[in-house]
């Protein structure tokens, strides 16, 4: 029996005869099995979690050595200002492989799959995004228990440490838009990895995560008190050292959500058109 030939224009009707909208049920359902997916491949590869532990020990306790003295007068006064510029840092850090990721799941063909499934084209981006809070969670707690162990110890408690975790995964997630943008525009993912790495490496040291805005020159204390890594820094220690969840607090979730409304769309156009 001879198998009927199947041409090209046939399979493009039936392809673009799939149904493209989907309902946000139907989104949050897609993103979670995405998640789900984006989790077994962490369990097979653990080297994607070295970055979120052994950062936190390593640069909580150089950092702390290094600058404590210069900055604060002693590790103990300084404490309090690093270890939640470090979980922003830290967190940040870990966005970059987000975009990366994205960018060699789709030169190895794996996005190819979901061209002909009537899917959410939000889904297979957010899904792994939503995995890698897994990975901000791990940064943030041992982040601060790594401070726990030098001497820090955090005035707002165990509420205000959890809420500052909580803040520093959400914030993850919101600056992981920029990178999963960038995935799915750049060309290689060596070229996706120096984007990042020109952008967050500003964001991160350019804020107040290290030392405090005032002590900056004119200029530099101009872009730090905009940048939005510094509200995010500046509401973790709220939450962190005092337990009080102040005005910054507020300006750090519009910021995320700022951010999310210009990057969560532009990462969508750019994977819609690789589809």
């Amino acid at each position: 029996m001879t198998a009927l030939p199947i041409h090209s224009s046939e399979t493009a009707v039936s392809i673009s005869g799939l149904p493209r909208h989907v309902g946000l049920q139907a989104t949050v359902r897609q993103t979670m099995t995405m998640a789900w997916r984006a989790t077994l491949k962490m369990r097979r590869n653990l080297e994607q979690f070295f970055d979120v532990i052994i950062q936190p020990l390593l640069f909580t306790a150089m950092f702390a050595g290094i600058f404590g003295g210069a900055v604060a007068g002693s590790v103990d006064n300084y404490l309090p200002l690093l270890i939640p510029g470090l979980i922003a840092q830290t967190v940040l850090t870990a966005c970059v492989a987000t975009g990366t990721q994205i960018r060699e799941d789709m030169d190895k063909g794996v996005f190819d799959r979901f061209k002909v499934l009537p899917i959410s084209r939000v889904a297979p981006l957010a899904g792994p995004m939503v995995a890698d809070m897994i990975r901000y969670l791990i940064a943030g707690v041992l982040t601060f228990g790594t401070g726990m162990v030098i001497g820090y110890r955090p005035g707002g408690g165990v509420l205000g440490v959890a809420g500052a975790i909580l803040l520093g995964v959400v914030a993850g997630w919101s600056l992981a838009w920029i990178f999963t943008w960038f995935g799915t525009v750049g060309k290689t993912a060596q070229s996706v990895q120096a984007y990042s790495l020109m952008v967050m490496f500003p964001l991160t040291f350019l804020s107040n995560a290290f030392v405090p805005a005032d002590t900056l020159p004119g200029w530099l204390e101009a872009f730090t008190k905009v940048n939005p890594v510094s509200h995010v820094v500046t509401a973790l220690r709220d939450l962190a050292n005092t337990g009080q969840v102040t005005a910054e607090v507020g300006w750090a979730l519009v910021g995320c959500l700022a951010v999310i409304a210009i990057f969560a769309p532009l990462a969508v156009r750019g994977f819609t058109k690789k589809m």
